[in-house]
């Protein structure tokens, strides 16, 4: 049987992530010769990528780089250092956060607790602790907990996008420090979209992002990692259960070997050069555009965005920039899934949350301009109509008249 030539049509991708490729990435990628992974310019745009990967991050870390693969790679890289019988404790507000949970539990489980429950063990010398739903996890908890629990790691997402939470990251940082613990960070969702430096947060040895949220870039490329000198030095004397993520493995392919950048690196996987040149045009338009101005405009846009959905009479429950997550109108309470295949039949993708209790997830990633927010809430607005929700249009239009303020006045 011979299939049909596929053919996906344009979405407005208007979810948690992937966002829309810039079209500038997607020419690299497509315009990149084929060449092998040695060839000269593909070294070259490794090295450039992990000096621009430093600044994006806000680090003089030597091992920074990226993870051949999604942001799950990136993060199985991070907590390649934690081993059977470790303590940690885990901070766990949404989906994201809970399987982040799920595999250090996986990896500080002894022969003997794995092998009772494979796929959930019951690592005793973890502690999970679950923040409710529509919360963040604050100081007091993180203060609490870290000092009760004593562990060597501490482990936290920074933007939960389950439930489109901003987690305290000065708190986990100064407790960590405070108490002499390692701090783990997911920054799969904050990366390119937060103003932050993570060199000053010296509580955190480590930290994993990925390339189709806040770097903008497809999917399949690099995960952004960064390690500090302390997290290596836990490595190299334990060592990890990990050849492919091992991060000083993968270090030594981007030509960073014993803390320093050499002139070549030794042979760890396979890169693509397409890969390379669609990763490497991302980070120069994130820097390009700076990560304080892209950081002010995704500020700027959710409020706007949050203010319309709710002058349709939505609940907003979320405090991330790049994502706003809320509840329908009463009316329409418990129809949250309808309401998102409804959108998604007309090409635009908005989303569920994964877990309970049901509601709708509405991003921006890389849609910093008044004519997608615009579209967003056209579109959402219109379907909320179709389905039986009421409400005033002048109010909605007042919010969307904001879009002409400088983003100063917001």
């Amino acid at each position: 049987m011979m299939y049909e030539k596929l053919a996906i049509p344009n979405t407005l991708a208007a979810g948690p992530g992937p966002g829309n490729t810039d079209p500038r990435v997607l020419e690299q990628f497509a315009k990149a010769g084929i060449a092998d992974h040695m060839q000269p310019d593909v070294l070259r745009g490794m090295k450039e990528c992990k000096v621009m990967l430093r600044e994006v991050w806000g680090t003089t870390n030597v091992y920074t780089f990226g993870v051949a693969g999604t942001g799950w790679s990136g993060l199985d890289a991070m907590i390649s250092a934690v081993k059977p019988g470790d303590k940690v404790v885990a901070f766990v507000n949404g989906t994201f956060s809970g399987i982040d949970a799920l595999s250090l539990r996986m990896k500080a489980a002894t022969e003997e607790e794995l092998g009772a429950n494979p796929l959930d063990p019951d690592a005793k010398s973890v502690k999970i602790i679950n923040v409710p739903h529509g919360q963040s996890v604050n100081k007091e908890t993180i203060e609490s907990c870290i000092n009760d629990h004593q562990p060597k790691w501490a482990f936290m997402a920074h933007y939960e996008t389950g439930s489109g939470r901003v987690n305290d990251l000065r708190a986990f940082s100064d407790t960590c420090e405070k108490y002499g613990v390692l701090g783990l960070v997911d920054a799969v969702s904050s990366l390119g979209v937060g103003d932050f430096r993570i060199d000053d947060y010296p509580g955190v040895v480590a930290w994993a992002s990925c390339p189709q949220k806040g770097i903008c870039c497809l999917p399949l490329t690099y995960a952004p990692v960064s390690f500090s000198d302390k997290y290596i030095d836990v490595l190299k004397t334990g060592g990890a259960r990990s050849f492919v993520h091992n991060p000083i493995l993968e270090a030594r392919h981007w030509a960073i070997i014993d803390g320093s950048d050499v002139d070549k690196g030794s042979y760890h996987r396979t890169h693509s050069a397409y890969a390379v040149a669609a990763f490497h045009e991302a980070l120069r338009l994130t820097l390009q555009e700076g990560i304080s101005n892209r950081a002010a405009k995704y500020a700027k846009f959710e409020k706007v965005l949050s203010g319309a959905f709710r002058a349709m009479g939505c609940d907003v429950t979320s405090n991330m920039t790049s994502l706003v997550v809320l509840n329908l109108p009463k009316n329409l309470s418990g129809r949250e899934m309808e309401f998102v295949q409804h959108c998604r039949s007309d090409n635009f993708g908005i989303w569920p949350t994964l877990s309970e209790p049901v509601q709708i997830r509405v991003g921006i990633l890389n849609l910093l301009n008044d004519k997608a927010i615009s579209e967003i809430i056209e579109r959402f607005g219109i379907a909320l109509k179709e389905l039986g929700g009421q409400f005033d249009d002048n109010l909605v239009s007042l919010e969307i008249d904001r879009l002409s303020r400088p983003i100063a006045a917001e």
